[in-house]
């Protein structure tokens, strides 16, 4: 199961839900999994998927995922985003209209848009390009920060993820991030992780890493997607995120079904407006902020 961010307002209502969990996670606790190979593969076939749709929708000017409804459903999309709603939805890449098996490991896929008003592309891409910061924008989720390096195009960040509810779940992190500029007013970016450790005694003296991939399987791998945008008096800024982790038991998945679709939209949704927050501060303490990447169309 996925444990990245914060569940914001994600509340676990159901006694009979929360002894599901709980079951789950002493599973997964007691049961260490191991990436194989055969998973990796299928990893890669669903992120090859993945990309060619963003680039078949960066094609036809379907910049957001809110870009592919009818007028009418586009323009409430829009007209609830210049309220302050933050759009999210779960995605499922297929082939040819086929799913895709993902034998050993369970995909995370979702989608999330959200307007920041008052700002430029330039506010918003210099608070995110400011890596070394992030532990305090998004702590408690993120403990640890680090911008490791940085030049045209392109960096280099590790991060600690942490996550406290029954057990407490950290991860070393470490991601390739690649920006490119579409135009004066439109930025991609492509995050992908390059290594992923499970935390052993987090906060203690003797805190160690499980061995890559051979650990309780709660984050294998996530790549995450941004596209931006300056318009309407503001920058539009949407997250699509693909992570992968350990399979939930056969026995429990249709118990913990609802848990598995509540927790990533409460992340992204904590994610998405902890970033506007975080970039309309940014932008009133730092007016002049200049983006230090520089554009390679």
């Amino acid at each position: 199961m996925i444990q990245i961010f914060p569940l914001g307002s994600c509340v676990i209502r159901s006694p009979f839900l929360a002894l599901a969990l709980i079951g789950t996670l002493v599973f997964s606790l007691v049961y260490r999994a191991e990436l194989q190979p055969d998973t990796v593969s299928a990893f890669n076939h669903y992120i090859a998927l993945t990309e060619d749709r963003i680039a078949t929708d960066l094609r036809h000017d379907r910049y957001f995922v809110v870009d592919r409804l009818p007028d009418a459903e586009r323009r409430r999309a829009y007209d609830a985003l210049g309220r302050g709603e933050v759009h999210i939805e779960q995605l499922h890449e297929t082939d040819d209209g086929r799913p895709l098996p993902m034998p050993g490991g369970m995909i995370h896929h979702w989608v999330g848009l959200v307007f920041i008003p008052g700002v430029t592309l330039n506010d918003a891409l210099s608070l995110l390009q400011d890596a070394n910061q992030y532990q305090e924008i998004y702590k408690p989720a993120v403990r640890h920060s680090r911008l490791v390096t940085s030049r045209d195009g392109f960096m280099q960040v590790s991060e600690q993820f942490y996550r406290k509810t029954i057990v407490t779940i950290a991860e070393n992190a470490d991601f390739d991030a690649h920006y490119r500029f579409l135009g004066p007013k439109r930025l991609v970016c492509q995050s992908y992780s390059t290594r992923i450790a499970e935390v052993d005694h987090v906060g203690e003296p003797s805190e160690s890493e499980f061995p890559v991939g051979r650990d309780h399987g709660f984050l294998w791998r996530l790549y995450g997607y941004w596209h931006l945008e300056e318009r309407d008096g503001g920058v539009y800024l949407q997250l699509e995120f693909v992570a992968l982790s350990r399979p939930v038991p056969a026995m429990l998945t249709l118990i913990v079904q609802p848990f598995i679709k509540s927790v990533p939209h409460g992340i992204l949704e904590t994610l998405l407006a902890t970033t506007r927050s975080a970039v309309i501060a940014h932008a009133k303490n730092h007016p002049a902020a200049a983006v230090t990447l520089q554009s390679s169309q």
